[in-house]
């Protein structure tokens, strides 16, 4: 499988992702390879939830949504979405628990990415 067909098995859209591009292939991969940076810097974590203040933790949510929401990377997208609106409205727990289906996830795309990418 190519890159391409993995991360459509993965539930990422390519086409829309492609379509939101102008089929400009070079600048998707380009960008996946960005988002797979940004990851990285990025990155949220369980205990973020168990503080007080989740100012940090929307600024995150929000960065990884909307650079997931324009490459059509669908679970993660929906994810965050889901994260950010929960953290806005005051429920860390219930937004760890989402951050936690959406890690092995996320993984896996960064991972897939990152394979095919060398």
């Amino acid at each position: 499988m190519n890159l391409f067909e993995e991360l459509r098995a993965l539930g990422v859209d390519v086409d829309d992702g492609m379509k939101r591009l102008m089929g400009n292939e070079k600048l998707y991969r380009k960008l996946l390879g960005s988002f797979v940076k940004m990851i990285g810097s990025q990155t949220l974590a369980a205990e973020d939830f168990d503080k007080a203040d989740h100012t940090s933790e929307i600024e995150k949510a929000h960065s990884i949504k909307g650079t997931a929401g324009n490459l059509s990377l669908t679970p993660i997208y929906e994810s965050y979405t889901e994260i950010l609106n929960l953290l806005r409205t005051d429920r860390p727990e219930e937004a760890k628990a989402v951050l936690a289906k959406v890690l092995p996830v996320q993984q896996e795309i960064v991972s897939c990415i990152e394979r095919n990418m060398e």
